[in-house]
């Protein structure tokens, strides 16, 4: 049995993303480890940053971004199929440059690709999810935040990334049939300096919506990422992944946040802001076992014996 690790990233270090930990998060577990760099800023370092790691698993594969699939996201699906389409596993595993596994996972995860090998019915791997905010302390269990997502698939059975590469699809757009794991995703995406969180989306939203219309909608916005009132969020008590112990000691912007239960905000309110989600929340916590009533679902669960 073979396995793949890939991504695709541009300007990792320009806007914060822990793109070395990332891939060294899964590096023991990986035959391969695929990267589809974009071309990034004359003052970025990803592509040292990578290197730096060195090892001969890693392949990188520079890649020039079209500005006419910044629209919906449909440069981040193009360059995350073209990295899947690199792999030669019999599994690949896919990590955005803000998402980080645990080691404790990485016997789990063997353990799942290894039995699941010749079983036709499973596409891929379904994974839990923890966001963090703001800080590392803080996260975001909450409706609207997705608790779920594919990142093992299959090899050569017709799977590309989906939309704006959330997740994975196969053939005439249908859902893939996937075995959930006990294993977590570690999103470390809206963990940065203010500054560079209010920048991050901005390029971010530049990629759905075009370069010309965000540059005019973010004219009559701050610098700096208002996170709002950090204690209203619940305290993350378990450990984190070894591999970001040294990027989580380099945080830096604690006194720029708020923590208080109570935080004026100069942006509209994100969904865990809302009542409505944070009573719905409330809800699925109390008579759903923490599940979502109707969350988002782009695969079909399905058990190792094939019967979804």
């Amino acid at each position: 049995m073979k396995i793949s690790g890939f991504t695709m990233v541009r300007n990792a270090t320009k806007y914060y993303f822990p793109i070395k930990e990332s891939i060294l998060s899964v590096l023991p577990i990986v035959d391969e480890f695929i990267v589809a760099l974009g071309d990034n800023d004359p003052n970025d370092k990803t592509r040292e940053e990578i290197e730096s790691i060195n090892s001969d698993k890693i392949k990188i594969i520079d890649r020039v971004w079209s500005e006419t699939d910044f629209v919906d996201g449909k440069v981040f699906a193009n360059e995350t199929t073209f990295a899947l389409e690199q792999c030669t596993g019999d599994w690949c595993i896919y990590l955005q440059a803000d998402e980080v596994i645990h080691e404790k996972d990485h016997k789990l995860i063997q353990e799942a690709c290894s039995q699941n090998l010749s079983n036709d019915n499973v596409d891929g791997f379904l994974f839990n999810y923890n966001h963090f905010y703001g800080d590392y302390d803080h996260y975001l269990p909450y409706h609207g935040w997705y608790k779920n997502e594919i990142r093992i698939v299959k090899n050569n059975v017709g799977i590309y990334s989906y939309k704006d590469a959330q997740s994975f699809r196969k053939g005439d757009n249908e859902k893939l049939n996937v075995l959930a794991i006990d294993a977590y995703i570690y999103h470390y995406g809206w963990v940065r300096p203010p500054e560079l969180m209010q920048s991050k989306k901005k390029e971010q939203d530049s990629m759905h919506h075009g370069k010309d219309s965000i540059n005019k909608e973010y004219k009559s916005k701050p610098d700096n990422f208002n996170y709002g009132a950090i204690n209203n969020i619940p305290v993350f008590k378990a450990t984190h992944p070894k591999v970001m112990d040294e990027f989580r000691a380099k945080i830096s912007w604690t006194d720029q946040l708020n923590y208080s239960k109570k935080a004026p905000l100069n942006r509209d309110k994100m969904k865990h802001e809302r009542f409505k989600y944070r009573f719905l929340t409330f809800l699925e916590n109390t008579f759903n076992g923490g599940q979502d009533f109707m969350g988002y679902s782009n695969w079909n669960k399905v058990k190792s014996s094939g019967k979804k």
